[in-house]
């Protein structure tokens, strides 16, 4: 048998159409991946069938090359290809195996890239055969008051589910609307997007806990298994983890060696510690600054109980960085997120809720975005099923400007987490911001779909309605719409008021709640007082305006550089009303500059500095500003409506160049 040189060889390996079928194979088994890996888990197809037709094509490559050396394709059928010293004359073919390769490597990246983007807020991820919801558990004991228990085992049986990245789980947030044991199981799958669902039970007395549970295959309405558990407190945590294992098993999930510890980690051995815990994380889905609070202050009685529970230091994290995100914002309130975030990340860095909360704090707090990306993706590499680090990191991503990634990461969390409004309201809001209107009025009305009483959600749709200029929907619907002085739509309620220049109304409306609510923050009644002398200019009577200014100012005053976001922000317009045109000079670059790096938000602080110019009269230093904030997309992106309607820009509002931007073609 004679040996080919390397020259050779190469040439016979061309010769006999090795490469050919090499690179034909690749892309058509590429193809044939992307058929199995998109297309099965649609019609329900198992896992193992996937595997079988990966495992083939590997084992047939080599057999490929072999048949592509030893024979080929002739105008006479299939022959054995002959060796020759020599390579055989050119001959003239048809590139017809081009075209098959190039259609087949077609194919194949649009069935990638469509199962990589269409992926809606319905549909899953994960094979549908792998997707569960676990129902609120029945509280069975005699006292009611121990309703918090089995809230709080079906949550911690969904924590330790969302280490697991081979499932599907639905967050709590989503499954807490249903009834523990509903009629109809196949609906509620459906609406949840998951092919199993988990029914339970929980009956405490003392120290002793009985727990049922039963897993059921939505379609059919199939029990799988039912078990019953009968441990003490000190115990608890071993059911927990054997029932997430024996999920996980029923539903063929594979778990990593991680995955595996994560399930069955103790969070803590004081049953007193455990307790309170389960007593806080009833709240902590609540959108209320009292819940919000009932949630720290049990939380801090779990950890002075057992200072190692990492659990609880990370939810004490994550409040207290949202009480200082949304105004608390002095260094005690930085601090006391600080610590928490920093016990809960030394005490669980594997599991999860450690980088969680440090990532948090670095959003709330800090500001580093690029260092809370890197926290809350390790959080969701630990626990792929939790949706708060996915949206949390959608959520940072729009405060760096990247608000098409911010879509896309928000959505994938909605998969998880259909039923909360939360996210459908982000994604509104995020739309809004882009000046996509229509976007927005779906993900609000998703939003009102769950939530129908939610009066917050109603204001966001109807600023979306003012933003595109119908201010009589925006009267109709917030007509009714009256809430307290310390809510943040408050405001929203009297600017309707200031833009339908209905000004003694809003000045009798301040006025009342101001005189019912003695004991409001000090920056709050400042910001009143500012209201009420802008809503006397706005009428035309400067010289009543001015005792509420100087009112204002002393409150402000009194106030130390802690005392909210908002508190530059009401300086300088305070200022503008006062005819101070070098403090507002002096106070425009630093108020614009401490949120330069939030590209979402951030740009307010513009707003803030041109309505002031405006104020001022200072045409030439307002419209370079407003040109570009017509165009860039931010948090309640400005719009020609603002313009045509806000009684702050009057004095520049006959300028043409006010005209162009305020009345478009």
């Amino acid at each position: 048998m004679t040996i080919m040189s390397s020259p050779n060889f190469f040439a016979e390996l061309k010769r006999r159409n090795v490469y050919k079928v090499a690179i034909a194979y690749a892309v058509v088994a590429w193809l044939l991946i992307q058929v199995a890996t998109q297309i099965f888990p649609f019609f329900e197809i198992p896992n193992w069938a996937v595997r079988l037709i990966v495992l083939a094509i590997v084992l047939g490559f080599p057999i490929a090359l072999i048949i592509a050396w030893a024979f080929e394709l002739t105008p006479d059928g299939i022959k054995r290809t002959t060796e020759s010293d020599e390579p055989a004359p050119p001959r003239r073919e048809k590139p017809v195996w081009i075209f098959v390769v190039l259609g087949a490597g077609a194919l194949s990246l649009a069935l990638f890239f469509v199962g990589r983007y269409t992926a809606g807020p319905g549909n899953a991820t994960a094979s549908v055969d792998k997707s569960i919801a676990v129902l609120p558990f029945a509280n069975l004991s005699r006292d009611p008051d121990n309703a918090y228990f089995a809230d709080g085992i079906q949550d911690e049986i969904l924590t330790r589910l969302a280490k697991i990245g081979d499932l599907k789980v639905i967050s709590r947030t989503s499954t807490q609307r249903y009834k523990s044991t509903p009629e109809n199981l196949p609906e509620i799958a459906k609406q949840l997007g998951v092919a199993h669902i988990l029914e339970g039970s929980v009956q405490k007395s003392g120290d002793s806990v009985r727990v049922n549970v039963q897993l059921i295959r939505a379609e059919g309405d199939a029990h799988i298994w039912a078990d019953t558990f009968d441990r003490k407190l000190t115990d608890i945590f071993a059911v927990e983890s054997e029932v997430a294992q024996r999920i996980a098993a029923s539903l063929e999930a594979k778990l990593t060696g991680r995955e595996k510890e994560a399930v069955s980690s103790v969070s803590t051995k004081v049953p007193a510690a455990y307790d309170a815990y389960l007593r806080a994380i009833v709240f902590r889905n609540s959108q209320s600054p009292e819940d919000q609070q009932r949630l720290i202050d049990l939380c801090r009685q779990a950890v002075a109980l057992d200072p190692s529970f990492a659990a609880a230091w990370a939810d004490i994290a994550v409040a207290e960085g949202l009480k200082y995100l949304q105004g608390e914002r002095d260094e005690a309130q930085r601090a006391r997120t600080e610590e928490a975030a920093k016990n809960a990340l030394r005490l669980d860095p594997d599991h999860g809720s450690g980088h969680a909360a440090m990532g948090m704090y670095l959003y709330y707090c800090l500001k580093e975005y690029d260092q809370a990306l890197a926290e809350l993706q390790q959080a969701r590499e630990q626990a792929p099923n939790d949706p708060l680090p996915l949206q949390a990191i959608g959520l940072v991503k729009r405060r760096q400007g990247k608000l098409d990634e911010s879509i896309e990461l928000q959505l994938q969390a909605s998969q998880r987490d259909p039923l909360n409004q939360d996210i459908w309201v982000n994604l509104g809001w995020t739309y809004r911001g882009m000046r996509k209107f229509a976007e927005a009025h779906s993900m609000f009305d998703r939003a009102l779909a769950i939530a129908p009483k939610d009066e917050s959600i109603i204001d966001r749709r109807a600023e979306v309605y003012f933003a595109e200029g119908d201010l009589a929907t925006t009267v109709s619907l917030v007509r009714h719409h009256n809430p307290p002085v310390t809510d943040r739509g408050y405001f929203g309620r009297i600017g309707v008021l200031e833009f339908q220049r209905k000004f003694d109304e809003a000045i009798a409306k301040i006025t009342e709640d101001l005189a019912a609510a003695p004991s409001l923050p000090p920056v709050l009644v400042a910001a009143l007082h500012i209201s009420l002398g802008r809503m006397h200019v706005g009428a035309g009577r400067r010289d009543q305006a001015q005792p509420f200014l100087v009112q204002a100012e002393a409150e402000l005053n009194a106030i130390n550089s802690s005392g909210g976001p908002n508190l530059l922000g009401l300086r300088i317009e305070l200022n503008a009303y006062l005819g101070r045109r070098g403090e507002v000079e002096r106070e425009a670059a630093e108020h614009i500059a401490a949120d330069a790096k939030d590209r979402w938000q951030g740009p307010q602080a513009e707003i803030d500095v041109a309505r002031a110019f405006a104020v001022l009269g200072d045409g030439d230093r307002v419209f370079p500003m407003l040109e570009r904030l017509l165009v860039h997309p931010y948090s309640d992106s400005l719009t020609p409506a603002y313009l045509r309607f806000d009684p702050a820009w009057d004095p520049i509002r006959d300028d043409p160049r006010f005209q162009a931007l305020a009345n478009p073609p």
